[in-house]
């Protein structure tokens, strides 16, 4: 009978802890699907599913367009594709920025259908507010 050792994946505390102390570099790399996060998941610690998803995969002129379910659909993918990689998912634009309320309510979806350890938006000082607001 064989014994198949069950990697952990990856989590921000880990993380955090690991650039404190000094340790080596966080690697990240951006992946859309299943089949690529298989093939880098071994060699990477986080795992970045973007919005930028909407111009590479989609042909789109920007990411304005992209969806909170194309992400979620996205993410999912990614993470039944890795083992051991920390999976953010990009929130899209208007998913977050309304109020903290609404942008905990998306991120929340986007964590329970995806299966990701956390989201990424984008506004810095602007969005600490709602940043506070789902830590």
């Amino acid at each position: 009978m064989s014994v198949q050792k069950v990697q952990q994946r990856f989590t921000v505390p880990g993380l955090t802890s690991r650039k404190a102390a000094g340790g080596d570099p966080i690697v990240c790399l951006t992946s859309y699907h299943a089949h690529t996060a298989r093939l880098i998941d071994p060699y990477v610690d986080v795992l970045l599913v973007g919005d930028s998803l909407g111009m590479v995969m989609y042909g789109m002129e920007s990411t304005l367009g992209v969806t909170l379910d194309m992400m979620i659909a996205h993410g999912a993918a990614v993470v039944r594709g890795s083992e051991r990689a920390l999976v953010v998912v990009d929130m899209p634009f208007g998913t977050y920025e309304e109020s903290p309320e609404v942008a905990f309510r998306n991120a929340a979806r986007i964590i329970k259908e995806t299966g990701c350890q956390a989201v990424k938006l984008e506004g810095g000082q602007s969005m600490s507010a709602t940043i506070a607001y789902m830590h």
